[in-house]
């Protein structure tokens, strides 16, 4: 398999930056495969599982929405947050559900509803990322 230019982008830092030979990511539309060559596409990523393979062995992580722009030169990610699966703090992402579950009780404006559910999906997300390490 080619490799080819991957870079992911967080607020915080450059989460990766380096070759990989394939990835695998959740988009708003589904989950999509990009190798060396793919032909030009940009998407919207939800909170969702990601994978990359580098070495011939595939490594997950959880990605917090963002955008994907694939060019036959590189790949770019920018993610609102990006943690490998074996980073993340299971008990922290468990507190994370509860908190954001009981917010979407105790909400009052759409706005407030909204974000709970962000947060209740990113915390979903990072437990079942971690589950797959």
């Amino acid at each position: 398999m080619r490799s080819y230019k991957l870079k992911i982008i967080t607020p915080e830092k450059i989460f990766f930056d380096g070759e990989t030979e394939q990835i695998i990511v959740r988009t708003t539309e589904g989950d999509i495969g990009v190798l060396a060559g793919h032909e030009n596409y940009v998407s919207d990523l939800p909170a969702g599982p990601f994978r990359v393979r580098l070495d011939g062995q595939l490594k997950t992580a959880a990605i917090s929405g963002g955008v994907l722009k694939v060019s036959k030169e590189a790949t770019t990610i920018l993610a609102m947050a990006a943690e490998w699966a074996d980073e993340i703090d299971l008990e922290w992402a468990k507190r994370s559900q509860a908190d954001a579950e009981k917010r979407l009780k105790e909400t009052k404006s759409d706005f407030e509803h909204r974000l709970a559910e962000l947060k209740l999906k990113r915390a979903l997300n990072r437990i079942s990322v971690s589950s797959k390490n």
